[in-house]
């Protein structure tokens, strides 16, 4: 990942340059390999750098030849081998970097350029030919965005992969909704993903085919081993990390036998096929957790199993109690389950870090798009199945994805999601949702178990059985179900019962419903004061009307419960 922040149609962007340049470095953990930035007319983008492809060429803000359009990119561009031989000769290449094929698709397609893009990605272009700015999302929002208005500053307009960036000169900050881009010229804001799964009233009905499940999430695993660094998988022993680990160990020998000339460019050609990634010689694995967790116990029978190098790492209490307010103010929300969940992976990411890797694999998507949460169980019919799952998708650049995205990035790591790759959401969003529904005789997520059960095949198994049909747990509570109990006791010692019967009033309506949650909300506001900051934040509110516990944590699940009493 890297660290974007541009402003357009600011009245003094000359004296404004190093006030810029300071605002970007607030995001520089995204992009510690370095800082670039262009300025023309009255626009300034600034980059900061996490290099993982194109790593001699690809400095950011990337430009045409004669420097009018200008680029600044977070994110990473999966099909940017095809899209190259696709243009020929038409644009004259500087750099090998995936991301700069958005120049010339902008110059072919104008603003529906993001629609040919496959991958993860956020970034501004200015064309200063004609005075103007476009600003993109990925589908899902994968990749973080901002964009902000300063009343102090009319009629320019501010873009930055994180809020803090923009929090000092704008009071008018929105997260940047996934899937659409923003031209200056109407100054409006559009989508252009429109798939075919978008509207959750249109029910589908689709037939179930395991084996489109299984070489589809191959291929989108496939597809994000593009690197030219050390790549590992984050393994926390649940179903959905143990399957894109089994994935990635396969791919890493089959990419590893391939022989490519020297100068091949990084990623996935027309036919599929891996090129130019760097790996070391084996898989490296890393898990996370309290001693004595529910997940390292089986994140360690999955390693063993799939014959990754397996790093474990433990916490204390106390050392996750110690980073919560820096894992706020990375996270940039107070929602209880994002920071239940988000501080393992902050101090997990950390020492990924300091073992010189710059990108991991991580199991993020799954649960959204098969239904995978306990709670899901409780849905009175299929239709009531298929419009939470394609809400949950909706809302996941508010939760998961944010999670996933700024945990690691708060140390320079990037964390690429498989599930989410377009491709495999537009194959099992549209699977009959009756197949996906949890049952006395289907567990939950039955049928990506079963598309990776290779019973009766002359296949290596991709999991032990006990792994592949483990229950779900809660990436909070696998970690070790103290780490959660411990949350609730502090957050009793630092809230009194007299300031949680007065919530504060410029919360207004938000008021929080646990000791935990005000918490939450107080270290939240020491860092990001303004009321347009806490507007960007979503909460996880349960769906009281399916018998939702007030409490996220999969234990509160009766289906879990019951299972646990066996």
């Amino acid at each position: 990942m890297c660290g974007i922040f541009a402003c357009h149609h600011h009245p003094e962007v000359i004296s404004f340059k190093p006030k810029a340049l300071q605002l970007a470095k607030l995001i520089r953990h995204r992009g510690p390999d370095w800082s670039g930035n262009f300025v023309k007319n009255k626009t300034i983008i600034a980059h900061e750098r996490l290099a993982i492809v194109g790593l001699d060429s690809g400095a950011q803000p990337l430009t045409n030849e004669d420097d009018t359009l200008a680029l600044g990119v977070n994110g990473e561009i999966y099909n940017h081998v095809v899209i190259r031989h696709q243009l020929g000769s038409s644009y004259k290449f500087k750099t090998q970097s995936d991301c700069e094929v958005i120049i010339p698709l902008y110059q072919k397609y104008d603003i529906d350029c993001p629609n040919h893009l496959d991958g993860m990605f956020a970034f501004v272009l200015y064309d200063a030919v004609k005075d103007r700015m476009i600003a993109a999302r990925d589908p899902i929002g994968i990749t973080s965005l901002y964009m902000g208005r300063a009343s102090t500053c009319p009629g320019a307009v501010f873009f930055a992969s994180e809020m803090k960036s923009l929090s000092e000169v704008c009071d008018d900050i929105m997260t940047f909704p996934p899937g659409h881009v923003y031209d200056s010229t109407s100054d409006q804001i559009t989508r252009y993903f429109k798939p075919s799964w978008w509207d959750e009233d249109r029910i589908p009905s689709s037939p179930l085919d395991y084996m489109a499940i299984r070489t589809t999430l191959e291929a989108a695993v496939r597809k994000r081993l593009m690197a030219e660094v050390p790549y590992g998988v984050l393994l926390s022993g649940g179903l959905d990390s143990s399957l894109i680990a089994s994935i990635a160990a396969r791919e890493t020998l089959k990419a590893q036998s391939i022989d490519v000339n020297g100068e091949a460019l990084t990623g996935v050609d027309e036919k599929g096929n891996l090129s130019g990634a760097a790996s070391w010689p084996r898989l490296h694995s890393y898990a996370v957790g309290l001693p004595g967790a529910p997940d390292l116990v089986a994140a360690r029978k999955v390693a063993k199993f799939i014959g990754t190098v397996h790093h474990e790492h433990t916490f204390t209490l106390q050392e996750g109690l110690d980073a919560l307010s820096d894992v706020i103010y990375h996270l940039e929300t107070f929602d209880v389950t994002t920071i239940r969940a988000s501080t393992p992976m902050y101090l997990l990411s950390r020492k990924i870090k300091a073992q010189g890797v710059k990108m991991v694999l991580s199991g993020e998507g799954s649960d959204e798009i098969f239904g995978g949460y306990l709670y899901f169980g409780a849905a009175p019919s299929k239709d009531d199945f298929h419009r939470e799952t394609v809400l949950r998708v909706k809302n996941l650049h508010l939760a998961d994805c944010l999670r996933a995205n700024k945990s690691t990035c708060a140390w320079g790591l990037e964390a690429r999601v498989p599930f989410l790759d377009k491709s495999f959401l537009e194959l099992v969003m549209n699977i009959d949702p009756a197949e996906k529904m949890i049952t006395k005789d289907r567990i939950e997520k039955y049928i990506l178990r079963k598309a990776f059960d290779t019973t009766g095949e002359d296949t290596k198994p991709y999991l032990p059985d006990e792994i592949l049909w483990r229950q779900k747990e809660q990436f909070s509570d696998g970690v070790g179900y103290s780490w959660i109990d411990c949350l609730k006791d502090t957050a009793e010692k630092f809230v009194s019962d007299e300031d949680f019967a007065k919530p504060k009033p410029e919360w207004g309506d938000d008021v929080p419903t646990t000791k935990e949650a005000y918490w939450y909300r107080c270290m939240f506001d020491e860092h990001f004061s303004s009321k347009t900051c806490a507007d960007t934040v979503m909460r996880w509110i349960p769906k009281s009307d399916w018998g939702c516990a007030e409490d996220p944590s999969g234990r509160y699940v009766k289906s879990h419960l019951s299972a646990v009493d066996q």
